[in-house]
């Protein structure tokens, strides 16, 4: 089947790529010329591991290819995608769909052949009807079929989570549209991927809800991380002592310095906007909201604290490792780094930071912070060192060399990556998350 993903951002890129590798003939669409070209000549615009390779090989294959053109790009294709960018619209926080009304508008008026219209961006409930409604007023005499099919796909991880998913949710009252979204996940099905058919909109929601929900664990773990510094408990101990317990599982119960990234922060918000518009609010991930906001600068008194609390800590230097919301992308998106940093330096602290993917994209970000070419850089003359993502670069530091280039022995762990007995047995004062 001809396929057309229209947007070649995270979702669109990893997904059309996938699809491509299935053996399906994929045509990523997209406006920016520049971006476009990159991927013709192999190059990626975001970091993902084994996307290069997933790419090229399949563009070697014949299999996928880069077009600005849409009108060609969707010429054909049984299922076009929608995967363009829904970000917080400034001033409210609802998600700004101008570029999917303004993709369905495009794909309406060159929309030839029969074709299901897929929105894979997360969107609002609801956001179907209108795409529907947009294409049937632009192209009202071709057949076509809206439905929702949300992605779940975590950043340093995307190709493996949509080859091996947990589910695939497809929203479509329209048994002819569920013919053709069940071909065009049909590779899936010796791997026994659940395809779950629901309503358009439960669709919809189900991705709202999805990332409210994994935002609530990470905030209830943090909360408790909180708690366990001052009864003296392990944070660690009582997140896997919970976890076993089936009804709620393991997964995001590690506390840190708070979620980030592209997803959580404008999801939840969007979900409680959508909330108050159907008068149906959502207290609990309001909540979520306000604790995650907070508990991100929370993290930068913790790092001033090891420095010896705000008065000693002016005209001290701080050495940041990590900045990317998690490892093994290059997503500074709301990352807990941002806030943290703005910490320090609003209270005099001089911050060198190092990140093994996000240097580029921080430094705009963190206009105050001197990005270094490697950790040890970044660990000379510092008076602690905070380690913010949990990248494999970071789990395994010479102690010796970190003493010999820092001022002081002061580690400050925000991913408790480390054993704290072996850390102060190397002579450093070491503080954590959640553990006494």
């Amino acid at each position: 089947m001809k396929i057309a993903m229209v947007g070649s951002g995270y979702v669109g890129l990893v997904s059309g790529a996938c699809f491509a590798d299935f053996g399906h003939d994929v045509v990523c669409i997209d406006k920016d010329p520049a971006k476009i070209e990159s991927l013709k000549a192999g190059i990626m615009p975001i970091y993902e591991p084994g996307l290069a390779e997933l790419v090229s090989g399949n563009v070697r294959a014949g299999r996928l290819s880069f077009t600005t053109d849409l009108a060609e790009g969707v010429d054909g294709a049984g299922a076009i995608f929608i995967a363009v960018g829904t970000p917080s619209r400034r001033g409210d926080g609802h998600a700004d769909l101008t570029y999917v009304h303004a993709v369905a508008a495009e794909v309406g008026a060159h929309l030839k052949s029969p074709a299901v219209i897929v929105t894979k961006s997360t969107v609002p409930v609801g956001t179907g009807d209108e795409v529907e409604r947009i294409i049937a007023d632009a192209n009202p005499s071709v057949r076509f079929a809206v439905a929702s099919n949300p992605e779940f796909l975590r950043e340093g991880a995307a190709i493996s989570d949509f080859k091996r998913p947990d589910r695939i949710v497809i929203g479509t009252d329209d048994e002819w549209a569920r013919g053709v979204m069940t071909e065009v996940y049909r590779p899936l099905f010796l791997n026994k991927a659940p395809l779950l058919f629901t309503s358009r909109r439960s669709s919809e929601l189900i991705k709202y809800a999805a990332n409210a929900f994994l935002a609530v664990k990470i905030t209830f773990i943090n909360e408790m991380a909180d708690l366990c510094e001052k009864v003296g408990a392990d944070v660690q101990d009582v997140a896997r002592g919970i976890g076993m317990d089936n009804r709620i599982g393991s997964k995001f119960l590690h506390a840190g310095p708070g979620y980030g990234g592209s997803c959580f922060p404008k999801d939840t918000l969007a979900l409680l906007k959508t909330a108050e518009d159907y008068e149906a609010p959502t207290r609990i991930v309001e909540a979520v909201v306000k604790v995650n906001d907070s508990r991100k600068r929370a993290m930068g008194r913790k790092v001033i604290e090891a420095l010896g609390g705000m008065e000693a800590a002016r005209g001290k230097r701080v050495a940041l490792l990590g900045l990317t919301f998690k490892p093994n992308t290059d997503d500074m998106r709301d990352s807990p780094a941002i806030a943290i940093a703005q910490t320090l330096t609003d209270a005099g602290v001089e911050v060198a930071a190092y990140d093994p993917e996000g240097m580029e994209q921080a430094r705009p970000l963190m206009p105050g912070v001197a990005m270094m070419p490697n950790a040890y850089a970044a660990i000379e003359r510092a008076d602690a060192v905070a380690i913010v993502t949990e990248w494999d670069a970071f789990r395994a530091l010479d102690f010796e060399r970190v003493k010999a280039l820092a001022n002081a022995p002061v580690l400050v762990d925000l991913r408790n990556i480390y054993d704290p007995a072996d850390v102060r047995a190397k002579g450093f004062a070491y503080s954590s998350v959640g553990r006494a």
